[in-house]
């Protein structure tokens, strides 16, 4: 089994990249063959800042080498570093229906928000298809926002091999089951397009305030409070054990207890998960050229692995 996962860079990760994506994707490795790129030529369609993709870059790699990422298991690199895929990238784009793109919702809802139409964001299902299939990845994580790109991934490959013969391998989708929707401070999906977000690694006044800003109802502190419907309690039991979810639920119930204090229960449990991964951050930031060299060799794999796929791809083409 050949895993792929992908992450744009593209600012500051936070807790629902981590849990819906970055921990599924460092379990997985041990079940299989694992790819995971930065994706710098996806980031290209929101940043326009050369200084910030570069940092967004590094800060990725860093955050995911601190969270567990075993850089001997998993072939860890930049998208931009493997120009095969977009070569690639316009050998699908020539049999991928417009009908199918239009159909994509993630380019209309970036529209409605006044993100700026071009044919980078159009054609970003395509990409992401390339980035796919050059690996000839069988199981892709995705959050359930990705799932219709990954839909299209696996109509573009069907349609190639019926059409120029057996090249690609037809990926299947794999979605967490453990977390569904990660709640931001506001109790929408945490997302850095609703600054709602609470940073893996913030400042310790930084993530403080950020989880005391977490809206809650206006129930006084002697009521009894419902924990399945509060933004808090869905953060808290992410890290919590089964004996701590059921303590803190009771708490709620049982009245007597106010949001501010739940709210330094969830301060208190994440920095202390947390602390792990922060010191070994703090290393990783004082060896750079070890970031660097992780980063290498993964792309030195990752173009060995695409440029054969891609020759497959010419040959059936015509373009040998």
């Amino acid at each position: 089994m050949r895993l792929l996962s992908g992450i744009q860079p593209s600012g500051n990760l936070h807790l629902g990249n981590y849990f819906g994506m970055m921990r599924p994707a460092i379990e997985l490795q041990s079940r299989g063959e694992a790819f995971l790129f930065i994706a710098s030529y996806h980031a290209l369609t929101s940043v326009s800042d050369p200084a910030a993709l570069r940092r967004g870059v590094r800060d990725v790699a860093l955050d995911f080498l601190a969270c567990g990422l075993d850089a001997e298991r998993t072939c860890f690199f930049r998208q931009s570093d493997v120009p095969e895929v977009t070569e690639l990238a316009w050998l699908l784009s020539v049999i991928t229906p417009m009908g199918l793109l239009e159909r994509c919702h993630s380019y209309k809802d970036k529209i409605a928000k006044g993100i700026a139409a071009n044919h980078g964001l159009f054609a970003y299902p395509v990409l992401m298809a390339a980035d796919i299939l050059a690996y000839q990845s069988t199981l892709v994580p995705v959050g359930r926002d990705q799932k219709q790109h990954l839909e299209v991934t696996r109509d573009i490959a069907i349609k190639f091999n019926q059409q120029f013969g057996e090249v690609f391998t037809v990926p299947e989708g794999h979605i967490p089951d453990a977390v569904a929707v990660v709640p931001g401070l506001d109790g929408q999906k945490m997302s850095k397009s609703y600054n709602n977000t609470i940073e893996l690694f913030g400042t310790e006044k930084e993530t403080r305030a950020r989880v005391m800003r977490i809206v809650t109802d206006s129930k006084p502190l002697e009521a009894s409070k419902d924990p399945d419907t509060c933004t808090i309690f869905s953060l808290y039991k992410l890290f919590a054990s089964e004996a701590e979810r059921d303590a803190l639920a009771a708490r709620y119930r049982a009245g007597g207890m106010g949001y501010g204090e739940a709210k330094k229960a969830l301060f208190e449990i994440f920095w202390t998960r947390f602390a792990p991964f922060r010191a070994r951050r703090a290393e990783l930031e004082q060896n750079p050229a070890f970031v660097e060299a992780v980063l290498r060799r993964g792309a030195d794999r990752a173009r060995a692995e695409a440029a054969r796929t891609l020759a497959a791809a010419r040959r059936a083409m015509g373009l040998d």
